[in-house]
């Protein structure tokens, strides 16, 4: 029998060492998934703070909607961390005193086998994080062409065998449908010639047809953007990725931030000031955390603070 993992929130010290104790009455967690990090904010935070909780999966805004029935600091609003400028201004939210992202996709919805992102679960391929709309990965891969399945591979999965297993792909799909996650895996399997002994062959596969359905680096770009300009002086924003896309992403955002005075030829702009300061280093889940949460090994957390202009 299968195991199923509980939600474990990740690096949930760290996260609640750089983000309090602040100064300010305001903190936003963007990604509420199933509370971990909501949880242990309010256990720091004071009785007149506030915490807005984001999230764009109904399940999850249903759990954030209970804690908010028993701690009235919490606000929940069902929104995509990319409309995070719009639900501010809508809100009318100010002293924000720290962002968190959380990004990635949570234990339950990995282990729940309707919500299609998992290939060691059979279900239908749908992948959606806001599964009430947009076209599921089942769908997607019925009516993209052939260039643009070799792209979103390439670009979102890193996948070395892009080419092969768009190839696959596109000669399942036109003797029957694919419609669910093993029977992609199973294709995927097929086409990958040579295997990483640490992965499996599905990995960059469906993580590259999630980030595409989802858009989910143009809303992780439009989200940063906009907690970046809605901190207050002093604010800080705390961002969890887990590849490699989503943290350089990161790290060239706050970088632009921290550093406008370099441009593409490092020559001096001296008329831009820095908006941001980046904190430390970035950090890694404890040899101990690794083991007690193995989904946490690829996390990577990276903290910067609002500048004074």
């Amino acid at each position: 029998m299968k195991t199923v993992l509980s939600h474990v929130p990740v690096l949930v010290d760290e996260v609640v060492d750089v983000l309090m104790p602040r100064e300010f009455c305001v903190l936003i967690d963007c990604t509420f998934g199933r509370g971990g990090h909501t949880r242990r904010l309010l256990e720091n935070m004071r009785p007149n703070a506030k915490l807005i909780v984001l999230d764009q999966d109904p399940s999850a805004i249903s759990v954030a909607k209970g804690v908010a029935e028993v701690d009235p600091r919490v606000t929940v609003i069902h929104a995509n961390f990319g409309d995070l400028c719009k639900t501010i201004r809508e809100n009318q939210i100010t002293q924000i005193g720290g962002v968190l992202f959380d990004l990635g996709v949570s234990s339950p919805q990995l282990d729940e086998a309707s919500r299609g992102f998992s290939f060691a679960v059979d279900g239908p391929l749908d992948m959606r994080m806001d599964n009430s709309k947009g076209i599921a990965a089942g769908q997607w891969l019925a009516e993209v062409d052939r260039s643009r399945l070799i792209e979103v591979l390439k670009n979102y999965g890193e996948e070395r065998y892009a080419k092969r297993i768009a190839e696959a792909i596109l000669v399942e799909r036109s003797q029957r449908s694919i419609e669910t996650t093993m029977q992609l895996s199973n294709i995927v399997s097929r086409a990958v010639p040579r295997r990483d002994p640490h992965k499996h062959p599905s990995t960059r596969t469906f993580q590259a047809i999630r980030i595409a359905i989802n858009e989910e680096l143009d809303q992780l770009k439009k989200g940063l953007s906009a907690a970046i300009d809605s901190l207050a002086i002093g604010g800080r924003i705390a961002v969890i990725s887990f590849h490699s896309l989503e943290d350089r992403l990161v790290k060239r955002m706050f970088r632009e931030r921290a550093y406008p005075d370099t441009g593409p030829f490092v020559q001096p702009l001296p008329d831009v000031k820095p908006t941001l300061k980046i904190i430390g280093k970035p950090v890694r889940p404890t040899i101990s955390e690794q083991q007690q949460n193995p989904r946490s090994r690829s996390a990577t957390l990276r903290v910067a603070e609002k500048c004074a202009q």
